[in-house]
């Protein structure tokens, strides 16, 4: 069930873009960006707001990759599994993120919602590999211990 402050912020950013049905995809990517992720009750309150089929706004959550439908973490931890960082081991890495957070390859996000952990197929810095981001800031030529290094050193900062 919706509060009434969530949708007051989503009314914000539907009328930032005119209710323009052309502008679907931004008012989703700032939805996502408040919320970080798209909630089901959002998705049909968008489709109701903006007078676009659910199944259109569903479709356009659905297709493109970078949406969500599930919450994320605080902290989204991506792992990079393209060549040069496969071949420099970077499975051994997710493997132990995975461990250290209670993580499988069913279960992306933390309990706490505090840690996402997402495989992705290239981040672009093959010469720095293996490489993992979080929330887009990159981490180069890691390590199994040095991965759980950082998980510690973002709780301790979470914790303060």
């Amino acid at each position: 069930m919706l509060k009434n402050y969530q949708l007051d912020k989503v009314e914000q950013i539907i009328e930032k873009y005119q209710r323009k049905k052309s502008s679907l995809i931004a008012v989703l990517q700032e939805i996502q960006k408040e919320y970080r992720y798209l909630p089901e009750e959002i998705l049909t309150y968008v489709s109701t707001a903006m007078e676009i089929s659910p199944a259109k706004v569903f479709s356009v959550a659905t297709f493109y990759e970078n949406f969500s439908l599930d919450p994320k973490g605080k902290y989204v931890i991506k792992i990079c599994d393209g060549t040069a960082c496969h071949v420099r081991k970077s499975i051994p890495i997710l493997n132990a993120l995975r461990n250290e957070l209670g993580l499988s390859e069913e279960k992306h996000t933390t309990d706490d919602l505090l840690f996402t952990v997402e495989t992705v197929s290239c981040l672009g810095a093959c010469g720095l590999a293996p490489v993992i981001t979080v929330n887009d800031k990159v981490y180069a030529k890691m390590t199994p211990e040095s991965a759980t290094e950082l998980l510690r050193k973002i709780r301790e900062e979470e914790s303060r």
